[in-house]
């Protein structure tokens, strides 16, 4: 049979299937956890979800405690299933260099697959919550998203040659994740009043089934492993110091500066996706609080709206990436972030949260652009390495940002529900101070941060 290098099937069905549960699961959570403070069922119709609005009722202070509860029990959720995620991310991202990309994709797939269909399991029979921790810990070991998004990044790094390409290249698969992730969103309201949450999860179930058959079957790997390797396989002592060595070479053969480019890199890609990931994660339970009191069609419209900032924000990369260099690229991308948090802290209508989507058109660019830097400034064999020093930021960050965000945004919720947004925005200030540093700051006359490739490359031979 023969074998395709097309990658992004993959990462359509699974960013699809991941986002079509995601909200799903936070609505799932929202609704039992009020079922269990009212001791009723959950009401939703057309307009708009059940919600207090008289702030001296008793109804608005338990509403108010369901926001607290269910923020902080999605916040020890995600605690649950990092730990694991950031232990087989490293590992198997860095050893993608020397053992091929798949299993970074397929082991994710699986651990997915088991996923839903413990949601399918608690949905049906009403299970208690807390195993939601035990599935997210089984989901934890097999990678998750971070393992997945490490994998597929470098995939696409192998297969693009020319590195004047690599940051639109990159740039199109983040674009896949945000547009696919608006459909998902959009349609998930509507799987849920059509469905129900049972279904649903067997729906996501079923295409994660698929994604599994394609990878095993019609994915060709971008490595090519040698016959012995395939009969010799390593310990997991022998394959751990491997995969740190791998790390540690990168930062100890590299000459000075790079090794300050990608250490500076990789801190401004951390506090930003901080900052984004910390703020964007509050959505769904601002919409679903007062005065907006969402239901989940609208919700979905809300998520689906970040389909045209995937989109523009992939178009924005695109243009500017013809006339600015990289780091102005980042720059617009935060300001625009900051311009749709501000907004969203202060949105108390339907028509003004959707507004939010405007002045934030651009704020996705940060992120490819940032990772197309980091490829760029290390060698062909250092891409799993680098990319797994990535996945793993990824996942601290995106557990401390959701951690950190849903605490804050549990003890501000009842006197300022936006207060975590304005906290969003004013964590950005860190990446751009750190970038005009970079911008200030220069080694033998050249600015680092606004090195094309064959400069660094030139710039490393003769510091070698």
């Amino acid at each position: 049979m023969r074998k395709v290098l097309c990658v992004e099937p993959v990462i359509f069905i699974y960013t699809f299937a991941s986002s079509l549960t995601s909200p799903l699961v936070q609505q799932f959570i929202y609704r039992r956890l009020w079922e269990g403070e009212y001791n009723s069922t959950f009401v939703s119709d057309s307009n708009a979800s059940h919600c207090e609005q008289n702030k001296s009722s008793p109804t608005y202070i338990k509403q108010k405690e369901v926001q607290e509860k269910a923020s902080v029990f999605n916040m020890e959720l995600d605690l649950t299933g990092a730990v694991p995620s950031l232990i087989v991310a490293f590992v198997i991202v860095a050893n993608g260099d020397r053992q091929g990309r798949k299993r970074s994709l397929v082991l994710p797939s699986v651990g997915a697959l088991i996923a839903n269909i413990c949601l399918t399991l608690i949905s049906y029979f009403s299970l208690s919550l807390s195993i939601l921790f035990a599935v997210a810990f089984i989901t934890g070991l097999f990678g998750s998203m971070a393992t997945f998004l490490g994998g597929g990044f470098a995939f696409i790094a192998d297969v693009c040659h020319d590195e004047k390409q690599k940051t639109t290249r990159i740039a199109v698969v983040d674009s896949i994740f945000g547009v696919v992730s608006g459909l998902a969103g959009l349609s998930s309201g509507y799987f849920l009043r059509g469905i129900g949450f049972t279904w649903t999860f067997v729906t996501a179930t079923l295409l994660h089934v698929i994604n599994i058959i394609y990878i095993i079957f019609f994915l060709k790997d971008t490595v090519g492993i040698s016959e012995f390797q395939q009969q010799a396989p390593v310990s997991c002592k022998e394959l751990l110091r491997e995969t740190f060595s791998g790390v540690y070479m990168l930062f100890k053969t590299a000459p000075y500066k790079k090794r300050i480019l990608i250490t500076v890199l990789l801190f401004t890609f951390m506090t930003y996706l901080f900052t984004m990931v910390g703020g964007s994660s509050l959505f769904t339970l601002y919409e679903l609080d007062e005065p907006l009191c969402w239901n989940e069609v609208y919700i979905g419209y809300g998520a689906a709206a970040f389909t045209s900032v995937s989109l523009t924000s992939f178009l924005g990369v695109y243009l500017f990436s013809k006339c600015l260099k990289d780091i102005y690229i980042v720059f617009i991308g935060i300001f625009s972030y900051i311009g749709g948090m501000v907004m969203a802290a202060f949105a108390k209508t339907t028509l003004l949260m959707f507004l939010v989507r405007v002045p934030s058109l651009l704020c996705f660019m940060p992120i490819p652009v940032l990772r197309s830097m980091l490829s760029k400034v290390v060698l062909t064999g250092e891409q799993g390495a680098v990319f797994a020093c990535i996945a793993c930021l990824e996942v601290v960050t995106g557990t401390i940002a959701l951690s950190v965000f849903n605490i804050v945004y549990a003890a501000t919720v009842a006197w300022f529900s936006g207060f975590s947004f304005l906290l969003s925005a004013g964590l950005c200030l860190i990446p751009l101070a750190v970038l005009c540093w970079l911008l200030c700051t220069s080694w033998n006359g050249e600015d680092l941060a606004l090195l094309a490739p064959e400069e660094v490359s030139s710039i490393d031979s003769v510091d070698s």
